[in-house]
């Protein structure tokens, strides 16, 4: 059962609403948001607003990180701040505007960013089930395991620099 998926973006006084719906679309094309503006003229008097709603599906994110080899690293990112049956975690806002999925893990990078939220039963499960690749055959993976990135976004090495194993499986 997918898991409640909210998605929330803020539109700084300097950006365009509809630039910022339409990146936040491309991936998540059934996102419903409830207070989208049209364009302002200038000057534009207002404060950063939140664009906030929900979508029925990752599977658009998901099918971009199986497109683009990245299930692993999209496992670990968005099980960084995994609590229970809850995580949230940062996309870029440019390069979902282009179809693309990039994890933020660190800082905003310039262009915004897209805050995405998973609250269900069994989260940590359904993730690693929808991530899920051929190569977990032969190195499993698992929320939390010790072959997931450090906490600000480092790779950790499974080989040295002759191809040899540095981790060990049971």
């Amino acid at each position: 059962m997918e898991p409640i998926i909210t998605v929330s973006s803020v539109v700084e006084t300097h950006e365009d609403f509809s630039m910022v719906h339409r990146a936040v679309t491309t991936l998540f094309p059934d996102w419903d948001c409830t207070n989208s503006r049209s364009k302002q003229e200038y000057p534009v008097i207002r404060e950063a607003k939140i664009l906030i709603g929900n979508s029925e599906s990752l599977s658009s994110v998901i099918e971009n990180c199986r497109n683009n080899r990245i299930l692993d690293t999209a496992l670990d990112a968005m099980t960084l701040n995994l609590i229970d049956d809850c995580t949230s975690f940062f996309l870029s806002r440019q390069a979902a505007f282009v179809g693309k999925v990039s994890f933020v893990i660190d800082e905003a990078p310039m262009g915004g960013v897209i805050e995405i939220g998973l609250q269900g039963d069994n989260l940590g499960l359904w993730l690693e089930q929808q991530t899920w690749h051929e190569g977990r055959n032969s190195i499993p993976r698992t929320v939390g395991d010790d072959l997931q990135m450090e906490n600000d976004g480092t790779p950790k090495e499974w080989f040295d620099n002759k191809g040899r194993r540095t981790i060990k499986l049971d």
